[in-house]
């Protein structure tokens, strides 16, 4: 079986987080399934959901432009502080009881890769449990943050996020606050990585300006085959690749179906094609996995982190080798991560 890394899910801010480690009811991955579907290491978020609009409703927010500035509403730092501080405690717990193993490092990564151990990378989605002046950055540094997202689909101190559109351009609004120029320095002083999923166009090229490290989109989809602003245009793929980044397709069916439409009746075929067309356009190289599991709607014909072996399979179906597939599950997610991480 082919190990898997996954460059996005949610689950460790799920209500029934507590259960991760021996197995819940619902939701996406567990330790036990995801040993199952053969994941062995992924970019775990710490999330803070906008007060009150806990669950998105896709179809509605693209429709609805008072949903769409409820959602984008900002949040405040001691909020986000508090959430995403209590995250990151169930996080250590299960590095601490043996359950998982929190990746400071590449060396990390393969040692637990090796062991069979779940690799964590710990993550902020959304970037407002950072102080402006950047100064809770070495904290969260040394509590184990390698991976930051400027923003979710909303405004903070250093960004501008997308609202849930559909079909839209992902140009909906300013670039990066002179903060935000300044948290991608010091990220990349650091050595953390920065997530460009979520961010609106006009700051994806503000950081790529900065010329700092790799262009990472965590989950995100290709324009082209389906026009959310969520998704990345072929000039931002095109950035991406030359930068050495990577695209971690999503695997949400809003951001995958060409009509956007929120339906978990949907193909993994339909994940395959955004595959197809990203390897197509930039190369095998800079494609990797970024499911979402836990923060949106999946493919029933997937169901959950131990359908991936499906999803491989279907990729060989597409014509995809043993060599792409090992890249694109895990190679170039560690390629990337190490040189974000200046290991």
């Amino acid at each position: 079986m082919i190990t898997v890394f996954d460059g996005h899910n949610d689950a460790i801010t799920r209500e029934d987080a507590a259960d991760f480690a021996t197995g819940r009811a619902g939701g996406h991955i567990d330790v036990p399934r995801a040993r199952a579907g053969g994941l062995g290491g992924g970019i775990f978020a710490l999330f803070t959901p906008t007060p009150g609009a806990e669950s998105v409703d896709f179809d509605a927010a693209a429709e609805d432009e008072r949903m769409e500035v409820e959602l984008a509403a900002p949040i405040g730092p001691e909020i986000a502080a508090a959430t995403t501080t209590a995250a990151a405690g169930r996080l250590l717990a299960l590095e601490r009881d043996g359950h998982a193993r929190i990746v400071r490092a590449i060396g990390d990564l393969d040692a637990a890769r090796e062991e069979g151990v779940l690799a964590i990378v710990m993550h902020h989605e959304g970037a407002e449990a950072i102080d402006p002046g950047l100064e809770a950055l070495d904290l969260w540094y040394a509590a184990g943050l390698r991976s930051l997202g400027l923003v979710w689909s909303r405004t903070n101190a250093f960004a501008h996020g997308v609202p849930f559109a559909f079909p839209a351009s992902p140009d909906t609004g300013p670039g990066l606050t002179m903060a935000g120029r300044r948290l991608v320095r010091r990220c990349a002083e650091r050595g953390v990585a920065v997530d460009l999923s979520h961010l609106n166009e006009a700051g994806f090229w503000d950081v790529a300006k900065l010329d700092l490290a790799p262009l990472i989109a965590s989950h995100s989809g290709v324009h082209a085959l389906c026009a959310s602003t969520r998704n990345l245009t072929d000039a931002q793929l095109d950035a991406i690749a030359a930068s050495g980044g990577l695209v971690g397709v999503v695997f949400a069916v809003p951001f995958v179906r060409a009509d956007g439409a929120d339906d978990p009746d949907t193909p993994i075929e339909t994940i395959v094609a955004h595959i197809r067309y990203a390897v197509d356009r930039i190369g095998a190289e800079h494609v990797a996995l970024g499911s979402d599991f836990d923060g949106a709607t999946v493919p029933d014909a997937l169901g959950d982190v131990t359908g991936l072996p499906k999803l491989l399979d279907a990729l060989r179906a597409d014509g995809f080798t043993e060599d792409e597939l090992r890249a694109i599950a895990w190679d170039n997610w560690r390629r990337v991560l190490g040189r974000a991480w200046r290991a």
